[in-house]
């Protein structure tokens, strides 16, 4: 009984770096200037480059690599049908919303939320396995790869909650989306858990995928966003800081 709450309190932790991640948001004055706008533009892109990469398309990668699979094929497959995915999306969000920034706003918490769901499937793979207690799967490194997700998490909980901040939403809505964006993390972790069979040979797949999406509306949204006006220089050194940020994350605590 006590690995089983031990594995629930663990799925959660993802979905509390998230939280705190949106709650940044109350941190943030009234206005923001154009200067600080475009870094956060851009440090929205950098965060979403290097998860595509190492949060998502090396691990799908690795996992095909497992499974026997040709290594190249998941991850190009699940890419294209993510983008085209997005691209289908984003024709249909044009036919309803009049407002570009709200389109912008909405499809940048779609891709974001859309990336959770491969690594919500992760952490209930590895908690699965130790539940299991045939894979070789320890209690302690369950945790340490929970909590490694929870803090690259953190700032995409900002990404979705300062955002919608700057449109002009108050600041609970705001954390309440970004609260809301990482509430499919343990759900499918959870889901992952008791379908583990059936789940775990396409987790190379929706991994790309969440990365052909993530891809998307960096390339459609947010370099535009950046070099709309004056001051493109400070979003690509937003990217610059954004990638560098995540990439560390990923790598230190992959």
């Amino acid at each position: 009984m006590n690995d089983v709450l031990y594995s629930i309190a663990g799925i959660l932790i993802p979905f509390l770096g998230t939280s705190l991640g949106s709650s940044l948001v109350f941190f943030m004055k009234k206005d923001m200037n154009e200067k600080f706008r475009k870094m956060t533009v851009g440090f929205a892109a950098g965060v979403m480059i290097a998860a595509s990469v190492w949060s998502l398309i090396i691990p799908s990668v690795e996992m095909a690599e497992t499974q026997e699979i040709i290594p190249w094929i998941p991850a190009a497959v699940g890419l294209i049908l993510g983008v085209i995915f997005l691209l289908v999306i984003n024709r249909i969000a044009e036919k309803y919303e009049t407002k570009e920034n709200g389109k912008k706003l909405n499809m940048l918490m779609f891709s974001v939320t859309l990336h959770n769901i491969p690594e919500g499937m992760a952490v209930g793979v590895v908690f699965a396995g130790f539940l299991s207690g045939n894979a070789g799967i320890a209690l302690f490194e369950a945790i340490v790869l929970a909590i490694g997700i929870a803090i690259q998490n953190i700032p995409e909980g900002a990404i979705i909650s300062m955002p919608l901040k700057m449109k002009g939403e108050n600041k609970v809505k705001s954390f309440l989306s970004g609260v809301l964006s990482g509430a499919v993390e343990p759900i499918a972790a959870f889901a992952t858990v008791l379908l583990i069979n059936i789940v775990v040979p396409l987790l190379p797949y929706l991994l790309s995928f969440a990365a052909g999406a993530m891809i998307y509306v960096v390339v459609e949204e947010l370099v535009p966003e950046m070099h709309n006006g004056k001051k493109s220089t400070l979003g690509v050194i937003g990217v610059t800081i954004g990638f560098i940020v995540m990439m560390v994350l990923d790598i230190a605590l992959g």
